[in-house]
């Protein structure tokens, strides 16, 4: 009987095609599938949206809350308007007539809720755009 590197005996056969190459693949392999195994069914997505139709299936690092709708920080969005005064009403706070807030990299895509991804977009552009994404 052969032993292995800890000790431990090794049936003679393990050895008799492929040897220690074999069983280091067989290793890996078996890792590679339990990894597997541990990630979400693609398609799947939290919350309370259907995995077929148009919609694309959202990254799970994105939050969402008890309602299935995607986690917003409403201190960003005031931080927003701190650094970048409404175009209408040249406000810092409040709404904004015409505007909307936009993230350039949409949330669903995992983009950050941030100032720094964030921009004013008039409503008609919004609505053409969201005809698109």
């Amino acid at each position: 009987m052969t032993l292995s590197k800890r000790g431990r005996p090794f049936p003679a056969d393990t050895f008799a095609k492929g040897g220690v190459e074999t069983v280091r693949f067989a290793v890996a392999a078996l890792g590679l599938a339990l990894a597997c195994a541990a990630l979400p069914a693609a398609g799947n997505t939290s919350g309370s949206h259907a995995t077929s139709g148009t919609h694309a299936a959202t990254p799970p690092w994105v939050q969402r809350d008890a309602h299935g709708k995607i986690a917003r920080d409403p201190r960003q969005l005031n931080a927003f308007k701190k650094q970048h005064p409404c175009p209408a009403t040249g406000k810092t706070y409040g709404a904004c007539p015409g505007y909307i807030v936009d993230h350039v990299i949409p949330l669903k895509r995992g983009g950050p809720d941030t100032p720094g991804n964030m921009q004013w977009q008039t409503k008609e552009a919004a609505r053409e755009k969201d005809k698109w994404e």
